[in-house]
């Protein structure tokens, strides 16, 4: 699996070795204790919506205070600056590069991925950044590398 990005229709993999933290246990520990990350290499958490902060936002005059669909990153106990791209339905809202031990940074997502410092370049909000099988070959992009398309059985939650 890959993790590609495009924008003005050119095309790039941002990643080709992609773990995703699935588990509540994989999400917590992130990226937390590594000293370093590799180039290529990218942890993608699909996230879901806070029950706790769904039943805020049901209440009346305190809807307001929370956003459900808003996640956030924090690097306690992380020792490497990350690139981190905020992806909601496969469009980015938000990249920041968040420093080792006082980054932090939040914005509305179905999907956080990190990345190391710098891998990230160029990604804007409002390109696409997604998912993709490793043979997939719809679509071609710079130096040759291949997207696919909507339907194509892609992990839709990127």
């Amino acid at each position: 699996m890959r993790l590609v990005h495009e924008s003005g229709g050119e095309t790039r993999t941002l990643a080709t070795d992609v773990e995703t933290a699935d588990s509540l246990p994989a999400q917590i520990r992130g990226l937390m204790g590594r000293s370093s990350v590799p180039e290529g290499y990218a942890l993608v958490f699909p996230v879901r919506r806070d029950p706790v902060a769904v039943a805020i936002d049901r209440l009346p005059g305190l809807g307001r205070l929370v956003d459900p669909d808003r996640h956030g990153v924090h690097m306690l106990f992380v020792r490497t600056p990350l690139a981190v791209v905020w992806v909601e339905d496969e469009t980015v809202v938000q990249v920041r590069t968040l420093q080792p031990w006082t980054g932090r940074a939040s914005a509305r997502a179905d999907t956080l991925i990190e990345l190391a410092a710098g891998e990230a370049a160029g990604v804007e909000p409002g390109d696409t950044v997604r998912l993709v099988d490793g043979g997939e070959t719809a679509g071609s992009g710079e130096n040759g590398e291949t997207a696919g398309s909507a339907g194509d059985g892609a992990d839709p939650t990127v």
